[in-house]
């Protein structure tokens, strides 16, 4: 097995406490922080997949996201060497009404991992409160929505549009359990991520395009 292979299936287990060893034995051998990124990032795609099919829960997707940050630390310095961190930033919160979080946070770490710099607005975020954070913060390419509550898809709607009028050129991205890509579509979103793994993933590829 390769030093690559074994940090992705250390991160998949959630083994925390082996990643970084993992992590600094693949850059020993060669391996790119790029290419140990995306294998990390690879994995919590497939713990994400796992979720979403009901194979495992929240305790286990925490613990391998936990195990992902461990990784991401051993990389961070050398990250801001190759100026891979500096994609821009982006602004995350759970819509108004909705004070789900777990959810959320994996997501935040995902993208902040994937090379942005994060702006948590929390919860329960009234949708102007996004075009606020936009213009208070330097840099900003990218804003994530999350509702996790049937009830607030309104809101979820509301926070884009507000943000798209304001801002036409900001890319929006909107996730969580009820939400579906013909929704994310439907309400004028620029991308959807049905998981953590793939928000990061969703994430640069929208910021690529600008």
């Amino acid at each position: 097995m390769s030093k690559i292979e074994a940090v992705k299936v250390l991160v998949e287990t959630g083994k925390s406490k082996k990643v970084a060893a993992a992590v600094q034995e693949a850059l020993d051998a060669g391996d790119k922080v790029a290419d140990i990124l995306e294998a990390m990032i690879a994995s919590m795609g497939v713990v994400g997949d796992k979720f979403s099919a009901g194979e495992i829960f929240v305790p286990e997707m925490l613990i391998a996201a936990k195990a992902m940050s461990k990784g991401v630390e051993v990389l961070k310095p050398l990250m801001a060497g190759e100026g891979s961190n500096s994609l821009g930033t982006c602004i995350i919160g759970t819509v108004a009404g909705d004070l789900h979080d777990i959810g959320k946070n994996l997501v935040s770490m995902m993208i902040e991992s994937a090379g942005f710099d994060m702006v948590d607005l929390g919860v329960d975020v009234p949708a102007e409160k996004f075009v606020t954070a936009v213009k208070e913060n330097e840099h900003v390419v990218l804003v994530a929505c999350s509702g996790l509550l049937t009830t607030t898809m309104p809101a979820l709607k509301e926070a884009v549009q507000t943000i798209k009028s304001a801002l036409p050129e900001m890319k929006v991205m909107v996730g969580g359990a009820p939400v579906t890509p013909e929704y994310a579509e439907e309400i004028g979103a620029d991308g959807y991520a049905p998981d953590a793994g793939s928000a990061a993933v969703k994430a640069k590829e929208l910021v690529a395009s600008i």
